[in-house]
């Protein structure tokens, strides 16, 4: 005869498992590396629904653990034994229905009010920022499938990274240009959807520098999937700098060759990198300068291609999806169809392995 399994041998495999699922779950945590948190908010909208989450999490902890202690306790309490004749049975008890009313009730009032309060909160703009300065507004315009970034107050039209300065309140007012699609940014502010000839807003405060994937939250077509962006939280000076480089940016300048200073004391330029020269006139007749700006100071808003103002220093190309290095700058543009299909500039134009190279050059000279 088999002899009895000790019982601890019984709950071992339980309990290993138990543990293993315990430390997966611990895992799944968001840890300062993981670049899309909402559970390590860097913005002061963000710190707000964190701690509505965390209040919310806490009551439902108590109640967990409330109603479990209760089961444990009837199960182990009033388990029936051998023999045991049939209980009373009870039709109704007024004490206990009206505990268990208020206590959910109590439960529910203590999510609710800070719930409500936060979502009233969340709907009023500030006026001015913690540093006193009035907020930088961002007009955010939704295309298939990349981001467009205004600044009004400033004249700066960019695409694919939204710079701003930590401190000052940003003034997000955003639209769609065709489809549905929803704006987010999980470390700093909640999702907003963004329509069609309908604007929605949002604000939030950088509190901390560094680099934020956001990413579009609504399905809106083939690449939804790829069309991601950056928000570059920057110390103001840093700000400040960026924007007068955007705002020096001219697309004319851009596009004509070097020309030698008036003033003769001062040294003529050093002579272009041939290949940055071939670039520059492909950017000409292959035609691309009809769909992109490469100016952002008061460039033409456009729905066929993004700003290429600072190109030349992003962190990211095609929509936040390939990491811009010069060997992805010039597969992205000899064929983007291979990275994304159904992207507008695919098959718009063909060019050789050289010509991609030279116009990825040109490209990086854009800083």
């Amino acid at each position: 005869m088999r002899p009895a399994r000790a019982p601890w041998r019984q709950w071992l495999p339980h309990g290993l498992l138990v543990a293993f699922l315990a430390v997966l779950v611990a895992g799944c945590g968001a840890s300062e590396s993981y670049p899309q948190s909402t559970l390590h908010p860097k913005g002061d909208f963000a710190e707000v629904v964190d701690g509505l989450f965390q209040t919310t999490v806490f009551w439902a902890t108590i109640i967990f653990i409330g109603v479990e202690a209760a089961l444990l306790y009837a199960i182990f309490r009033f388990r029936a034994k051998p023999n045991d004749p049939e209980p009373a049975q009870t039709h109704g008890n007024t004490l206990v229905e009206i505990i268990w009313t208020v206590i959910p009730a109590a439960v529910l009032a203590f999510v609710a009010v800070p719930t409500v309060r936060v979502i009233f909160g969340a709907a009023w703009m500030p006026e001015t920022s913690a540093d006193g300065s009035a907020p930088l507004r961002v007009d955010v315009v939704g295309h298939q499938w990349w981001w467009e970034f205004r600044y009004p107050d400033l004249g700066i039209v960019t695409a694919n990274e939204l710079h701003i300065p930590v401190g000052r309140t940003v003034d997000v007012r955003m639209k769609s240009v065709d489809v549905l699609r929803s704006w987010w940014v999980p470390q700093f502010a909640g999702k907003r959807d963004v329509f069609p000839n309908r604007e929605t807003r949002i604000w939030f405060t950088a509190i901390d520098t560094g680099e934020y994937p956001g990413v579009c939250a609504e399905f809106c077509g083939l690449q939804h999937g790829r069309m991601a962006f950056y928000t570059m939280a920057v110390a103001p000076a840093d700000f400040d700098a960026w924007v007068a480089r955007r705002q020096a940016d001219s697309a004319q300048a851009a596009i004509r060759p070097p020309v030698p200073p008036s003033d003769t004391t001062q040294p003529a330029p050093l002579p272009e990198d041939p290949q940055v020269a071939q670039g520059r006139q492909l950017f000409l007749t292959k035609a691309c300068v009809g769909c992109h700006a490469l100016g952002s100071a008061g460039a033409p808003t456009t729905v066929l291609g993004p700003n290429l103002g600072g190109i030349g220093t992003r962190r990211m190309i095609a929509s936040g999806w390939l990491e811009n290095t010069d060997a992805n700058l010039a597969a992205w543009i000899k064929d983007p169809a291979a990275f994304k299909e159904g992207v507008a500039m695919a098959g718009v134009y063909q060019v050789t392995d050289a010509e991609a190279a030279a116009l990825a050059a040109f490209l990086r000279t854009r800083q």
